[in-house]
């Protein structure tokens, strides 16, 4: 069965060559808005309790604290009601508020403590791997929530068994053609090749397969997807089946973008609209994100001047300023992804969320590859995972992350290519860490320092690459000079910190305003 993922970071050096997916409580939170309602009387109420369900679904993790401390408030003041008011009734609706205040700490309490927005590839061109019980061992020491297989890996998914791992589930370019055969050949698949013991959180078919240099998948890739969408059992209740299969989408490379730069710009190429406009309909038919690889490393690639390597290491820079959106962009991973969110904004998908499918930084490579050492693969990725951690998001879409797969566990002895591309594994085969990319359980990240290179360096006055893989000039170029900062400037510095004090005084004043709805309705 061939591997189709071997030369996915090689195509990204092409110059043509990124919104939180679905949380899954946020189904569970509109379930239980609705079976609210039906206890309710009258038009106002069951649209007053609409609207308080689909705020309280955004609430994040730093409000926990003030909503725990203020249900309590609620519940013990209610007896002081009940001596001052001489009644039962406004009590009641008092006591009533503090239970589905102390009720929703604790929905929201487990949703926040189970989102994970850090994955990891496995990839399998190696003949090295350890057992798959020792890879299982190593994933449920860490903090990654989520694995992508590039193919069905039955001896790998059994030993996650009760892990509380997801699996990005690959179908491999060259299984294509026979989902799209037939309904029943992609039924035969999904029976084979689905678990049944572990959460599949999506399944991908073919991985950048519009980008592979085989013409003839391309038309086969929607019937393969609609093929195997027909074949899950609707409503099916089992653990594999955690979304009810809605999540079936497809892999691409940067390289379907003809612009990137500057983010706002971001386009798809118009010669594969035959092909990828109706996977796009697809994924918007059937809430499915879609999924692409992007690689800063090959960014800095092409223009090795310190600042951007800080730019593509999430470290201090001045920034770099998009003339069409007058955001600020302080790292190029937000570039990428605001790029393509562009792209799928002018599309008309808005509604389409990313996952990000692989992206990581070689920790070695070749003389002439610059960049590609351990200072700065764990820069890369140790500062990734506390970005996407903290939620703060991008500029064009502010407080929320994005399911992100690091490339790759391990390395991978057998690929071709240089040195670099069997160099991004995250761990040895003996299962010890090539650097400290934060992903051991209660582990709190500081940034990484970058380590400058020297290699190949342009002449001062070279107008640095743009925000993506593009060989376009960069707008907003800060040539080691301070950037003017524009009234929308993305400034990463802090944002936690004062989003997280004012969503909690508007939290405060909800349930506050919540509580005085139920008393006043008496």
């Amino acid at each position: 069965m061939p591997n189709t993922h071997t030369s996915c970071r090689q195509r990204i050096r092409s110059p043509d060559t990124a919104d939180l997916t679905r949380v899954p409580g946020l189904l569970r939170t509109q379930r239980l808005a609705s079976s609210c309602r039906a206890h309710g009387t009258g038009v106002s109420r069951r649209k007053d309790s609409a609207a308080t369900a689909r705020a309280l679904a955004c609430v994040s993790p730093p409000y926990l604290p003030s909503l725990a401390f203020l249900s309590a408030f609620v519940f013990f003041l209610s007896p002081l009601l009940r001596a001052v008011c001489g009644g039962s009734m406004g009590v009641r609706r008092w006591r009533d508020a503090a239970a589905v205040l102390g009720l929703l700490h604790l929905f929201l309490f487990r949703l926040a403590t189970s989102q994970s927005f850090v994955g990891v590839n496995y990839g399998t061109i190696a003949d090295n791997l350890p057992p798959v019980a020792s890879t299982a061992s190593l994933l449920m020491s860490t903090s990654i929530g989520k694995l992508r297989l590039y193919e069905p890996h039955p001896d790998l998914v059994a030993a996650l068994a009760g892990s509380n791992i997801s699996i990005l589930l690959g179908i491999p370019n060259g299984d294509v053609p026979n989902l799209a055969s037939s309904a029943a050949a992609a039924a035969s698949w999904a029976a084979a090749n689905i678990p049944t013991t572990v959460p599949v959180s999506a399944i991908s078919v073919g991985n950048e397969l519009l980008n592979s240099g085989d013409p003839t998948l391309a038309p086969q890739l929607l019937p393969a997807m609609q093929n195997l969408l027909a074949a899950l059992p609707a409503g099916s209740t089992t653990k594999a089946l955690d979304y009810e299969m809605k999540q079936i989408s497809t892999v691409h490379s940067m390289a379907v973008l003809s612009a990137s730069d500057p983010p706002s710009s971001g386009a798809f190429h118009p010669d594969l609209a035959g092909s990828l406009d109706p996977v796009l309909d697809f994924l918007h038919q059937n809430g499915a994100p879609f999924m692409i690889n992007p690689y800063p490393y090959f960014a800095y690639a092409s223009d090795t001047r310190p600042e951007t390597l800080a730019f593509c290491l999430f470290q201090p820079n001045p920034g770099r300023v998009d003339a069409g959106s007058g955001l600020t962009y302080t790292n190029m991973f937000d570039a990428q992804l605001d790029a393509i969110r562009a792209a799928l904004d002018a599309k008309g998908y808005s509604d389409v969320d990313i996952v990000i499918a692989e992206t990581g930084w070689p920790y070695k490579g070749d003389a002439d590859e610059a960049g590609a050492t351990v200072d700065n693969a764990k820069a890369y990725n140790s500062n990734l995972v506390a970005h996407l951690r903290s939620q703060v998001g991008t500029p064009r879409t502010p407080g929320k992350s994005v399911d992100t797969y690091i490339f790759a566990l391990y390395d991978e002895d057998l690929k071709g290519g240089p040195e670099s591309e069997r160099s991004f594994g995250l761990y040895k085969t003996d299962l010890t860490a090539n650097y400290d990319a934060g992903l051991a359980k209660e582990t709190t990240l500081t940034p990484a320092p970058a380590q400058s290179t020297p290699q190949s360096q342009p002449s001062k006055g070279t107008t640095p690459t743009g925000f993506c893989e593009t060989t376009a000039g960069m707008p907003g170029s800060t040539q080691g000079q301070q950037v003017q900062q524009s009234s929308s400037c993305y400034i990463p510095a802090g944002a936690v910190s004062w989003r997280a004090d004012a969503g909690t005084w508007q939290l405060v004043w909800l349930a506050a305003l919540l509580v005085l709805a139920m008393v006043a309705a008496t």
